[in-house]
């Protein structure tokens, strides 16, 4: 300060003017720099978190475009297929508390890019098997399909046919490959690479906002936060779009002669280059998390938080809640401890969680609206897991056509139906009770729009001995009976072979043995059977021959794909508007101080109570609809090749409908709990804070600087409403 002066003094007696205080100028130029360096830190910050969400949406929804994929390559059931995409949750929950607890003490940045790099790890793990199983993916085919060299029957009238050599040869094959097998179950890397994702993805969101909310400035939180969440939108676009391409290439592609395929994309037995995505996946989450390696621990906080003990309005309303209701000196002292980071002894912590427990199960409106969530979440997770499979099925349609829709047309209105969500709250000014309307609104079409799409499917397949009788007639029972006919009697075939062939007479046959063909000519794609005794209609048995591969569906299929695909987006669109507006509801009927703490709890109940079963009991229910089961090289039952398209139907939409209807009930419940506290007497009560909030009057007040909030509206899994 004397330097200062004398300074001051100086340019005021040499240069006669006004005095000068450099002291505040150098400050002010100093909080001029200091608040660029905060802004130019958190941007950098924001952009590395972005670019983190798209990688691990990307991987996420890359993994659902992939679970039929998956299923044929390692011949396992759709259950088993739900335990694989739920070992993700389940990754999660192991380290959620000690990561949200823990991490907030240490290096942020740096325990996020340990978190992409175990991501990556996890993710490179799942492609793993491609390279060490040792051999190429073998489906069911027919020997001369094969190798033009060696002339065989389909139809083994006498086995002497086949030179005896051949047939010991091709059984020590069988063997060899059996004792290899025997020993591994591939599918088990899978199901560790994704619960490996799902650890490394645990610190990416509670550790990235939180850092986020703590050194932005408060104004623009929200906003950087909703940038985050836009691309987390985008990412799973990407994903199924990078599925739609992998699907295109061949399991084996740059091992095999694709001209020797006998089965195309359009065959049951087809199996892209699934473990190429998750290359480039994990390719993609180790360059995401590099930046944060280079990120410091803490950042400049802005000048309008320096006055702040606190980085975030939380601690606010801790205290400020408990002065309202006049806590002691000490008990105070203790929450400001607990708002700067201390930690308290562990009694003292179990004291303050029962009660808070106890508050917050209290709550009516807590506890129907988390009901209603899981259930529908239930019903979403499980619809959205088997969709591609669904689509594949029901209309025929290849892996990469599935994936190509649903992430260029499907997403895309999921967004828009979240953002239209959070527009109509701000335009309208919807207050809690509004919300809740808005969401039960939502549900409702969106499910009554979904019972339209009951009469949207096509009929089964016509294949003979299983949908078909060898006669035309429908098969009404015991399909795998029905597989042999008088016309195939006197060949030597095994039920248990998938190696379709489509007849002229434009139905399907199991086998060229099956469909009793006694010459074939051509290779690869090209064969063409001759002479098939099971071909043609019963009044015109000339037309006899056949070629590789299944019939396509009706002609009525197409068209009614396109229907499904219409119903689907408006679905879609339906059912995200209510998402916001719920999300709303849920922050605004619970006491400030308990936001974090049921959040949490939500989040934990969706998870565990949703996130996990849904596909596993999803996929029971859709093997029951199976009419051919797949075969082992060593016996045993493998993944299901033909579907029954109405059975299959009706469980898939049918439990989610029931799933969505249970969930509607319990949002008409949360509903006439809010209008029964809309009285008078119940918003004096609301105030007082005895029973919970969730009066009209007092949600006003909060609604009043809601915008922000929602701009940044999450809940779990939202990227796969679709």
């Amino acid at each position: 300060m004397e330097t200062s002066s004398k300074e001051n003094t100086h340019f005021f007696s040499n240069n006669t003017i006004l005095p000068v205080d450099r002291s505040s100028f150098k400050s002010e130029s100093s909080a001029s720099k200091e608040k660029q360096s905060c802004c130019g830190g958190i941007k950098i910050f924001l952009g590395a978190l972005c670019f983190v969400y798209f990688a691990k949406a990307l991987s996420g929804s890359y993994l659902k475009s992939t679970i039929t994929q998956i299923e044929r390559r390692f011949d396992i059931p759709s259950s088993l297929v739900g335990v694989i995409d739920g070992s993700f949750e389940i990754g999660n929950l192991l380290i959620i508390i000690l990561v949200s607890y823990f991490g907030a003490k240490l290096h942020r940045p740096r325990i996020i890019g340990a978190g992409c790099l175990i991501m990556s790890a996890g993710t490179f793990l799942i492609a793993m098997p491609q390279f060490f199983m040792g051999r190429r993916y073998r489906y069911e085919r027919f020997p001369s399909t094969i190798n033009s060299t060696v002339s065989l029957s389909p139809c083994l009238q006498d086995k002497s046919q086949t030179p005896l050599s051949a047939l010991e040869k091709s059984q020590a094959k069988i063997n060899a490959g059996c004792e290899k097998e025997a020993g591994s179950s591939m599918w088990i890397y899978v199901l560790l690479g994704n619960l490996l994702r799902g650890i490394g993805e645990t610190p990416i969101q509670p550790l990235g906002i939180t850092y986020i909310d703590d050194y932005a400035v408060e104004e623009n939180a929200a906003l950087y936060i909703g940038c985050v969440q836009t691309v987390a939108i985008i990412g799973p676009i990407f994903g199924f779009l990078l599925g739609s391409l992998c699907a295109k290439l061949y399991v084996d592609i740059g091992f095999v002669d694709l001209d020797s395929l006998t089965i195309s994309p359009k065959d049951v037995q087809w199996v892209g280059a699934w473990w190429l995505g998750y290359l480039i996946a994990g390719l993609i989450s180790i360059l995401a998390g590099i930046p944060f390696w280079f990120l410091p621990k803490q950042l400049p906080k802005p000048e309008s938080r320096k006055g702040s003990s606190t980085s975030s309005e939380h601690s606010k309303f801790i205290l400020e809640e408990n002065k309202d209701r006049g806590t002691s000196p000490w008990q105070q002292a203790k929450l400001a401890e607990m708002a700067k980071g201390k930690s308290l002894e562990f009694p003292s912590c179990l004291l303050n969680f029962l009660p808070s427990l106890k508050n917050l199960f209290g709550n009516p409106v807590y506890i129907l609206y988390l009901c209603a969530s899981i259930i529908q979440f239930n019903s979403l997770i499980g619809m959205v897991t088997y969709k591609p499979k669904y689509i594949e099925q029901q209309y025929g349609q290849t892996s990469s056509k599935t994936n190509f829709v649903i992430g260029l047309i499907n997403i895309p209105a999921v967004a828009f139906g979240i953002f239209s969500g959070g527009l109509i709250m701000k335009k309208f000014g919807v207050g809690v009770l509004g919300a809740a309307k808005l969401s039960l609104g939502s549900s409702f079409f969106g499910y009554l729009l979904l019972l339209s799409l009951f009469a949207m499917g096509c009929g089964n397949s016509e294949v003979a001995g299983l949908t078909v009788s060898y006669h035309g007639t429908k098969v009404m029972a015991d399909h795998e009976q029905d597989l042999f006919s008088e016309c195939n009697s006197g060949c030597s075939c095994s039920r248990s072979d998938w190696d379709p062939i489509c007849g002229e007479d434009g139905v399907t046959y199991v086998s060229a043995c099956l469909a009793g063909c006694r010459a074939s000519n051509g290779t690869g794609k090209n064969t063409v059977f001759f002479n098939c005794s099971c071909v043609g209609t019963f009044e015109s048995p000339q037309s006899s021959s056949a070629v590789v591969g299944p019939c396509q569906k009706g002609n009525e299929c197409p068209r009614m794909f396109l229907y499904f695909l219409v119903i689907s987006v408006i679905t879609s669109y339906t059912l995200s508007v209510g998402g916001t507006p719920g999300y709303i509801l849920l922050l605004r009927c619970i006491k400030p101080h308990l936001k974090s703490f049921a959040l949490g709890i939500y989040t934990l109940a969706i998870r565990v109570l949703a996130g996990i079963p849904a596909p596993v009991y999803f996929g029971v229910a859709i093997d029951t609809t199976c009419l051919k089961w797949g075969s082992k090289r060593c016996g045993g039952r493998g993944a299901c090749r033909l579907y029954d398209s109405g059975a299959l139907r009706y469980v898939y939409l049918g439990l989610t409908l029931v799933l969505g209807t249970v969930s509607i009930f319990f949002s008409v419940a949360v509903l006439w709990v809010l209008r029964k506290r809309s009285s008078p007497q119940d918003e004096t009560l609301s105030a007082n804070g005895e029973r919970g909030t969730c009066g009209t009057k007092s949600r006003k007040d909060h609604f009043a600087n809601s915008d922000q909030l929602i701009q940044s509206t999450y809940w779990p899994e939202k990227e796969t409403r679709l």
